[in-house]
């Protein structure tokens, strides 16, 4: 269970920068913001490849899944920054 727990941290933060790196320009969030939607994009990505393809035993690394799951915390990352902006342009 620890295992796991630690494994998935490691492949967020992992997938959250890939995801950062991709997009455009700087990014102003914080690391703890990153690896939080790396690990959301990874299980989202992971839910979506599985949902499609029907496929659940994977041995070793499932490169689409990996693949999907950067385009979605990518995605979340810029959803995060426009909600984040608007709130900040609202105060000013």
């Amino acid at each position: 269970m620890l295992t796991t727990i630690i494994v998935t941290v490691i492949l967020g933060a992992i997938i959250g920068a890939l995801a950062r790196l991709v997009l455009p320009g700087k990014q102003n969030i914080s690391t703890l913001v990153t690896v939080i939607l790396g690990i959301l994009g990874a299980l989202i990505g992971s839910w979506l490849y599985t949902a499609v393809s029907g496929n659940e035993d994977t041995s070793g690394i499932d490169w689409i899944a990996l693949i999907i799951g950067v385009i979605v915390a990518a995605l979340l990352i810029v959803l995060y920054e426009r909600v984040v902006a608007n709130r900040t342009t609202r105060r000013v």
